[in-house]
This record gives structure tokens, sequence and C-alpha cells, in this order.
């Protein structure tokens, strides 16, 4: 995917009532510079702009009782079809507890998409009608509650905008990272050399590219395996990986 000057590879239309949370990432970082480029296209559009009430309120009770409120049918419904007629074929995607669980592999998939419509909900939700009719997928960011999906959708776009050409300048820089094939990242350092009696390790100042590789590949493999044991499971290992594994199981006995 070759990028010409100024061509958007990835639109995002954001349906919220909070759309000024999102100058944190439009202002600032890899993102911002993205988007200011133009590689990234980010908009904005708010619930509250589609309702009649006095107030501009877009919340209601649930029927049937309960405890908290849920976003009412009719803003919600019109902002994204709205969002919809303005960003045409694009996957509208609701940021639930519920959703598919979002990982390094599945993020391939969404920048795939192209164009993405995000929904997020407040209070204690949106009306299941809203998902019945307009949302093509749900996403979560992980096993817990937030106040709303503003916080999930910036994480899902910074997560996938990295991965956009132009956006992050060297892919070494991409592979070398916590995640990617399965693998925690292994420990880095930078000067000085020795601070408070705490030194580099002496391998990283050898000079030596093979040796250095080795010993990141061996701390990474360990690293994995003490904190996130479970990756390696989803891991194909190859010999020099096996090798390192065992002997490093081997000494742990």
């Amino acid at each position: 995917m070759k990028k010409k000057d100024n061509q958007t590879l990835i639109s995002f239309y954001i349906i919220t009532i909070f759309p000024e949370m999102f100058t944190s990432i439009s202002n600032y970082g890899v993102t911002g510079k993205a988007i200011q480029k133009k590689i990234i296209k980010l908009s904005l559009l708010n619930p509250r702009d589609f309702t009649k009430h006095k107030y501009k309120s877009v919340d209601d009770r649930p029927y049937g009782g309960g405890p908290g409120m849920l976003m009412t049918f009719q803003p919600l419904y019109l902002s994204i079809k709205h969002a919809k007629s303005l960003l045409q074929d694009a996957t509208v995607i609701y940021l639930s507890p519920q959703g598919v669980k979002l990982n390094q592999s599945n993020i391939f998939q969404l920048i795939q998409k192209k164009k993405i419509i995000f929904v997020c909900g407040r209070y204690e939700g949106i009306d299941q009608r809203i998902i019945d009719s307009l949302i093509d997928e749900e996403w979560s960011i992980g096993d817990y509650i937030l106040t709303g999906g503003e916080l999930a959708a910036m994480v899902i776009i910074d997560s996938i905008s990295r991965f956009i050409p132009g956006v992050i300048k060297t892919k070494k820089s991409l592979e070398r990272e916590s995640f990617y094939d399965n693998l925690l990242d292994y420990p880095n350092y930078t000067r000085p050399r020795k601070i408070y009696n705490m030194t580099v390790p002496e391998i990283l100042l050898s000079g030596d590219h093979d040796k250095i590789r080795s010993w990141r590949l061996k701390k990474s493999i360990e690293i994995t395996l003490e904190k996130r044991p479970d990756l390696l499971e989803k891991k194909t290992l190859q010999k020099e990986e096996k090798i390192i594994l065992n002997a490093y199981k081997k000494n742990k006995k």
C-alpha cells in the first residue's frame, strides 16, 4: 500500500457527545502528525446536534427499570445515518465490553477496512435497536468497564494508526516492539552507561550485532514466559527460539 502525497489511507468518523476529548490524539504524537499530513482523516459528530430536546439531552431511563440511563434512540440513530452518508461503505463499530477483544494480531483486520465509524456509548449503554439495525461490529479493549467509548476509540485509533505506512518512519521500529510475533519486548537502555551504581549490560556495548540479537531474543522469550506465557502458546517457535525456551525451563527447575 504505497502512499501518494496527501492521500488519506484510512478515515475515522467518531460519534461522541464529548468531541473535545479527541484533541489529545488530533494534536499530539505520531497520530496527530499523521492527521496533519492527511494520511489519516479524523471527523467528529455529536449526537446532541441531532436532538430536538430543549436542553440537548440525549439520555433517558431504560424500559423495565434498573439503574442508570441509556442514550436515546433518535439522536444516535440520526448521527450514525449522517456519518454513513458522509463516509460511504464504512464499517460501523460500537465500543462495547461485549465486543471482540483488541489484540496485536486483529489490529490488522481493522486496518484493512479503510473507513470506520466508531460509536461511543455513554451512561449505561445504547438502545439495542441501534445495535440491531446500524452496528456492523462490536469491539472491546479489555474486560473492564469505562464510563464511555471515547477512550476505547482513541486506543484503537492509536493502535491502528501506527501500522499505516508513513505514520511510523521505520518498519524495524515496529517489528521490535512488544507483542510483535507474540513476544514481549526485551530490556532497553540508553545513556549514561552507568548511573547510581546501575550499569548497562556489557553485551550491548560489545558492538557484536549477532550476539546482541541473540541476547535480545533470549531476554524477550524469558520475559514473555514470566509475564505472559499465554502469548507463547499462540506462537510457532523457530529452532533458535525452542532452544532458548528449553534451556530457560531447564535452568528454572
